[in-house]
């Protein structure tokens, strides 16, 4: 099992560097599946050999071999926090292997990772530009409707729960985008609810709507207090939303026992 994790880190190490692509380039509409990685300060190419997920990093001194300017610390932690979640997501779906392995249920394992990833570049991308690319987020959709069209067992309660979730968690956040006019959150925010709603079901998606406002009112206030935002001023809410979604697949069901625990 263990040399199972440190092969599967790898693997998710190699996928953090090609997120730190898409993080880079999607804002900027460029091309992310062709034209090798440069330099973003003086736009040299960067060599293979120097593009070895955190190796390259570390032996670099995290400095360009070219310019010597600094490499931003967020390319290694994508790739780290990349590694990590992938390793969590595979350690979470491993008892279910165990006990029955078929289509539905590796597929399901596969859906669940790219909504990982997803949310990963959707958190950075959102943070630094306040958009949520569709490019990201439709194909994810797409991909859980069809999860949703064929769940483990067929059961029409699990299709039901998980349209209506999304349904419900849509209108939610649409409906505040409505009455704020845009100012709480954007569309984008209001069309990540929907994958949220999919991807989770009920009660889950009503844990990670918990998670998602508090954290974002905690970091709110904390941003106030440290002069960093105004009341009025619009702060990304997608981070905060993408934060839940994970918390809630690894977490959900200790989070909702604790809190039905106090009840």
């Amino acid at each position: 099992m263990a040399l199972i994790s440190v092969f599967v880190l790898s693997f998710g190490l190699v996928v953090g560097s090609f997120l730190n692509v898409l993080i880079y380039r999607l804002p900027r509409n460029l091309n992310f599946v062709k034209g090798r990685s440069f330099c973003p300060k003086c736009k040299t190419k960067i060599h293979w050999s120097d593009n070895i997920p955190l190796l390259s990093f570390l032996m670099l001194r995290g400095k360009c071999r070219a310019c010597k300017s600094p490499i931003s610390p967020r390319y290694p932690l994508v790739e780290i926090v990349t590694g990590v979640l992938t390793v969590l997501i595979f350690n979470f779906q491993f008892t279910i292997f165990n006990q029955l392995l078929n289509f539905q249920i590796i597929f399901s394992f596969i859906c669940y990772l790219l909504l990982t990833w997803g949310l990963i570049v959707i958190f950075l991308i959102d943070l630094e530009n306040q958009i949520i690319p569709d490019e990201i987020l439709l194909p994810l959709i797409g991909l859980f409707l069809i999860k949703t069209a064929f769940p483990p067992l067929n059961s029409k309660f699990l299709i039901l729960n998980s349209m209506t979730s999304a349904v419900g968690a849509f209108l939610f956040l649409f409906i505040i985008y409505l009455v704020t006019k845009g100012r709480g959150m954007g569309f984008g925010d209001v069309k990540l609810a929907f994958l949220m709603g999919l991807s989770l079901g009920f009660p889950k998606i009503i844990v990670a709507f918990y998670v998602a406002f508090l954290t974002g009112a905690f970091a709110g206030i904390i941003l106030i207090l440290g002069s960093k935002a105004k009341l009025k001023q619009k702060i990304a809410f997608g981070p905060f939303l993408s934060f839940a979604t994970l918390t809630t697949i690894l977490w959900g069901e200790k989070i909702l026992g604790f809190v039905l625990a106090l009840l």
